[in-house]
């Protein structure tokens, strides 16, 4: 104002009292600039920590919450809170101190503006007033819409999550198309609701953009219409200009802020019901030193959620110290459920259990860190390099560990990928050997290995002459040799204890037990004459067959590529990195500028014509707005308004009119640009969003196994949580504010110079500096996002492993260990955003700095330009003045745009993975019947598991005849998996064929190859959802076909009993059913299919010997007709095959019918037959 004044009157004026009000006007900016940066960095710091905390507390929920919140919130919905809500919080904590000032710099301005053009500045306050009912119905609406948005994110990525980890059944079964789609329908759902959000957007982006427009001629309209004077001058005019255009950043933002903080406020409601649901109960069992046994139960009935029916019931369990007690029953009757009752993971309802001690844990299905094999046995505890060489020992590892390059540093891949069941289960012994408990509890730890390692792990570790010797041990097994050489046995049934004693007692007293043994084990007939046998003679036949190894051999030696050996999918050999120790490499990350193809890419996304008419029509909304003030200008200058003596004349009231009507036409036209650019923009940015996420997902499906064996589940989950959350969320705003504040700044610009000519000798070295700090800040702000990225997978990685093994961390008391890691995770992670917040400071500070050397060059050049008018001085330097804020958003909304972008360069790497063969090839399709025969040929096959390899198959040449029963067997590593999955294509040929009923597998689509084949893996894979959508999911068989399946599986009794029948469900990973129950829904799928071809993979592992022979009488009928091609590591289950293969090295070393093979004293399986006491 005081500028305008003194140019109207610089003939009279002083020419230092201009100098003086510039360098004011610029010491009062540099406050402003310092005040704001001060208060900006304050809020990020809040912001990161509010974020840091939330994690921290989700952490703990996850570590204690009961079984009933577990139904409530699987892995990949807690991830989801971790990753989109915490950040969401944070980011919203960012413009924390807008959303207070903003109201108070509206009255603010309202008041100057009062005092400057009277009343009429109180209609511009009635505008934005009658601007709040419509935000908070935008508001409102938005918070409903994110709600959905996030609950369908939930939904994507449980289900994302889950596919991830089974991704190996998927393709052994090629289930793949049909889990895409479940995946593609919820994003597709998600992206219909990110659309309502996107027109809403657009709603709110047009109100906030036009606000201050509609406020200004609101108020010019009142003011020329009721003022006394009737004349907008220029002083009254810009004056209220830069107050308006002051108001354009806040107001801007106003509309990101509550779109972010609906975001929040919905984020916040989802995190407090997660950390408000129940955690387990310490009086679940209580931990009392001073109690008379190690463990006892008194009329305990427990149960998994109080919503259901209690799983055991009226348990009374009491074990002395130092004692060994067994489980024993069939499957699905609670023998698990009682190991974690006595974790005290099970709700208790009534009675009383008390546990004495400090206790060690065995799962059934052993739990692996992704860690070194030391770290897993440690498990925190210091080093003591004769104690863990002990245990090495007692758990057949020694060996093993010996003949690896890196020894016990080798890396274990995630949920232990590269290694077989059984080593998994030793390292899982091992972990609790070494943590020297008081209190054992070793849920079928056995079951995982062979008969001999078996034996030595009895002897050394668990029996009476081993390394617990003196320590309390519950021992789950369905191995009934084992049951002569405990202190007891507790035999369970339907959740209740039936029988209790000594081996001895059971057997004298005929009960069930004793009639299990003899039928099971002894062969007899129960009704025979041998119920006279005496329980001695019984004794000793038992302890005759435990030692013959009547059940399977396994070598406890693991050759070099042992560690390399996944459950049913083995490294042979991995030379690279065995060498290097690892197996998992570090996550890629880019270095230097993003890309342009990445910019392409996002830009080919969105689409390049619609994208090109959004910013054209942003561009003329920008022109337009200009025009409309170069208008105001005219009006402020035109010498007829300015005689005050005509004020009165019709004339002078139309000449008012008429430039209100043109200035209101300019604003319409505003508005109608600004709505079809936000329409199109916010549209585009959606499609956008979608393809990215469809071409990710699309090459992930993809890609071959060798990827998912490699690469963490937490590094691949970050993409589809956080970086799809960038693209759907962050950088359409992100983008929309640098585009604004570009379009902004070339505009301010152009207006200086057309108003201040002498102002472009400023530009140049302002321009050089300017483009001096953006090519300083932005390298660092870009690559330190890039760092920030990557160190979050670890934190993702870290609490997948974590959920997953959640029983026994608790169980070893490590939760505040693994707080403590979680905790360092994060704060490395965090550090890196600290450092570009940091940075982003600096940034601000310097950018302000140059801004307000702008306004000062504006106000001083206007105060040197010869005949400059007061109208011309208040339109150069109020457009100054917006470069304050506009120049300082640009740079930042650039840095802010290179630095997310790189979640589209994260989403594009993933785009672009290599891919198997393909699905479906049109020209070579087989008939619908084939294989009609089951006839198999290997004709001089080698194979290896990726490029630069060894070879794990050396020409292979072989036939196996339709309807043939083939055992293949081998020491680890000798290529019995990888011969199984070569006929899946799992791996690809490097050389030869594999001919089935004479058609090339090679030459055939992979899933026709897939389809035709049956195989029942090792580990029994389950999904989230229904027991029927686990049998069926490409929902093809009847209800009558189902049922079929069970009743054959002898699953249709347990299925009955539940009140949803086939809808009941598994719950996350299948944790609704016990181990044996997985198994057998996997054998209805196998027997749905059923296929001319099924390979075994040790199926019967996790099954009771009942349960176990029901199987194999089932595959034997079942399959009577078809080729059965079993990986046996039990040799008792294939001694009655037609033909057995021994494989060595990748070599067949042996191949005939196990009389011939058994004839040779001199053949290798002759001496495995020997060596398990079975010849």
């Amino acid at each position: 104002s005081l500028l305008i004044d003194y140019a109207d009157n610089k003939e009279d004026d002083y020419a230092w009292k201009g100098f003086t009000l510039a360098v004011l006007l610029f010491i009062s900016q540099m406050f402003k600039s310092i005040f704001f940066n001060l208060s900006f960095w304050a809020s990020q710091i809040v912001g990161m920590q509010i974020k840091t905390t939330l994690i921290a507390a989700i952490y703990k929920k996850a570590l204690t919450m009961n079984n009933e919140a577990k139904k409530k919130s699987t892995a990949g919905e807690i991830v989801n809170l971790m990753s989109v809500d915490c950040q969401r919080i944070m980011e919203v904590m960012n413009f924390f101190f807008f959303a207070w000032t903003t109201p108070f710099q509206v009255i603010a301005a309202i008041a100057i503006l009062y005092q400057f053009i009277g009343p009429s500045a109180l209609v511009g306050l009635a505008v934005l007033l009658l601007t709040v009912p419509l935000n908070s119905y935008l508001a409102s609406r938005q918070q409903k819409l994110q709600i959905m948005n996030l609950n369908l994110k939930d939904s994507r990525l449980r289900l994302t999550n889950e596919a991830l980890a089974g991704m190996k059944v998927l393709k052994l079964y090629a289930w793949e198309p049909a889990f895409q789609k479940k995946i593609s329908d919820i994003r597709e759902e998600e992206t219909r609701v990110l659309l309502s959000i996107a027109h809403l957007n657009a709603m709110i982006s047009v109100c906030y953009n036009i606000a201050p427009y509609l406020v200004m001629l609101a108020t010019f309209g009142v003011y020329v219409n009721i003022s006394e004077e009737n004349h907008l001058d220029a002083n009254k005019a810009f004056v209220a200009l830069s107050f308006f255009n002051l108001l354009k950043v806040p107001l801007a933002l106003l509309s990101t802020i509550i779109s972010m903080s609906v975001q929040a406020i919905v984020s916040i409601g989802r995190i407090n019901d997660f950390l408000c649901t129940e955690d387990l109960s310490r009086e679940n069992i209580k931990r009392d030193s001073r109690a008379g046994n190690a463990i006892d139960i008194e009329n305990g009935t427990f149960t998994w959620d109080k919503e259901s029916s209690p799983s055991l019931i009226n348990i009374n369990f009491k074990v002395p110290e130092g004692k060994l007690f067994a489980v024993v029953g069939p499957v699905g009757t609670g023998k698990s459920s009682l190991m974690s009752a006595l974790l005290g993971e099970m709700e208790k309802l009534s009675g009383r259990a008390v546990i004495k001690s400090k206790v060690a844990y065995v799962p059934q299905q052993a739990w692996i860190q992704n860690a070194t094999v030391r770290d897993n046995i440690l498990f925190g505890k210091p080093y003591d390099k004769r104690k863990y060489k002990k245990v090495l020992n007692a758990c057949a590892l020694e060996r093993d560990l010996d003949i690896l390059s890196a020894g016990d540093m080798t890396e274990i891949g995630e949920k232990g990928i590269n290694l077989s069941g059984g080593q998994k289960q030793r390292v899982s012994l091992a972990r609790a050997v070494y943590s020297n408990a008081d209190i054992y509890i070793l849920d079928d730890p056995l079951s995982a290995v062979d008969s001999h390692v078996g034996k030595h792990i009895f002897t050394h570790v668990i029996g009476d002459g081993g390394l617990l010797k003196g320590k309390t041990r519950v021992l789950v097994t369905h191995g009934a040799h084992w049951l002569p050489l405990v202190d007891s046995i507790v035999v369970l049934e339907n959740g209740c204890i039936t029988e209790t004693g000594s081996y001895e007692n059971l057997m004298a007293q005929r009960g069930p037990f004793s009639k299990f043994i003899r039928t099971y084990l002894l062969g007899e007939d129960a009704e025979g004459d041998s119920v006279d046998e005496d329980p001695d003679s019984l004794l000793l036949c038992t302890l005759v067959l435990c030692f013959s190894g009547a059940f399977y051999t396994e070598s406890i030696m693991l050759t070099a590529s042992g560690l390399h050996q996944a459950p049913t999918y083995m490294y042979d050999e991995d030379i690279e990195d065995r060498l290097a120790g690892r197996l998992v490499q570090d996550e890629k990350m880019e270095k230097g500028k993003v890309k342009l193809t990445v910019f392409w890419s996002y830009s080919r996304a969105m689409g390049h014509k619609l994208m090109g008419l959004a910013f054209a029509l942003f561009a003329v909304f920008q022109v337009v707005s200009a025009g409309s003030n170069f208008w105001l200008n005219n009006w402020t200058q035109d010498s007829y308004l300015a005689n005050m003596s005509l004020a009165g004349t019709s004339l002078y009231k139309e000449k008012n009119d008429y430039y209100l009507g043109i200035f209101g036409l300019f604003g319409i036209i505003q508005i109608l640009f600004l709505l079809v650019h936000n329409i199109i923009y916010w549209i585009r940015m959606v499609v956008a969003a979608k393809r990215l996420h469809a071409g990710m997902l699309a090459s992930i499906f993809r890609s071959p196994m060798s990827f998912f064996d490699t690469t963490p589940l937490g590094r691949v989950m970050n993409r589809f949580s956080r970086d799809i959350e960038v693209v759907d969320n962050t950088l359409p705003l992100i983008v929309r504010d640098y585009m604004t504040t570009v379009f902004s700044c070339v505009v301010v610009l152009v207006v200086i110079c057309i108003s201040s000519p002498l102002f472009l000798s400023l530009i140049i070295p302002i321009l050089v500096i300017y483009i001096f700090i953006q090519n300083f800040y932005i390298p660092t702000s870009r690559q330190l996002k890039r760092i920030e990225s990557v160190t979050r997978s670890p934190v993702y990685t870290h609490f997948s492993e974590t959920i997953s093994g959640g029983p026994t961390i608790r169980a070893y008391d490590a939760s505040l260990q693994f707080m403590r890691e979680s905790k360092a995770r994060v704060d490395r992670n965090q550090s890196f955003y600290y450092i570009s917040l940091a940075a982003n400071r600096w940034l601000g500070m310097n950018l302000e700095v140059l801004a307000n050397i702008v306004i000062l060059g504006s106000a001083v050049f206007a105060v040197l330009t010869p005949g400059i008018s007061g109208g011309d001085i208040g339109l150069s330097v109020s457009y100054a003045i917006q470069v304050s804020s506009n120049l300082v958003w640009m740079v930042r909304q650039m840095s802010d745009l290179e630095t997310n972008v790189v979640s589209v360069e994260r989403l594009k790497e993933y785009s672009e993975l290599g891919s198997e063969a393909d699905w479906i090839v049109p020209h070579h399709r087989p008939t619908r019947e084939w294989p009609s025969e089951g006839h198999v040929k290997f004709s001089d096959y080698q194979t290896r598991y990726r490029p630069g390899l060894d070879l794990v198959l050396k020409g292979i040449t072989c036939e196996f005849q339709a309807g043939e029963k083939v055992g293949i067997v081998g020491r680890t590593g000798a290529g019995k998996s990888s011969l199984a999955l070569a006929l899946f294509r799992l791996i690809e040929a490097s050389s030869g064929s594999i001919l089935v009923d004479g058609v090339s597998l090679g030459e055939i689509g992979l899933h026709d190859v897939r389809s035709s084949l049956t195989i029942l893996p090792q580990d029994p894979v389950l999904f989230f959802g229904s027991l029927r959508m686990n049998l069926d999911p490409l929902d093809v068989y009847s209800d009558g076909q189902l049922w079929a399946a069970l009743t054959r599986a002898h699953l249709r009794d347990f299925v009955v009993g539940l009140p949803e029948g086939l809808d009941y469900p598994v719950g996350e990973e299948g944790q609704s059913l016990s181990v044996g129950q997985r198994q057998l829904v996997c054998l209805a799928r196998a027997l749905l299919k059923k296929t001319k071809i099924l390979i075994l993979d040790e199926a019967t592992a996790a099954v009771d010997m009942e349960t176990a022979t029901l199987i194999q009488n089932t595959i034997r009928n079942e399959f009577a007709s078809c080729t059965i091609i079993t990986i046996a590591h039990r040799l008792n289950t294939i001694m009655d095959y037609d033909r057995i293969m021994v494989l060595d090295a990748g070599l067949i070393k042996e191949f005939d019918s196990p009389t011939n093979l058994l004839a040779d004293e001199e053949s290798i399986f002759y001496s495995m037959a020997r060596e398990a006491n079975l010849v």
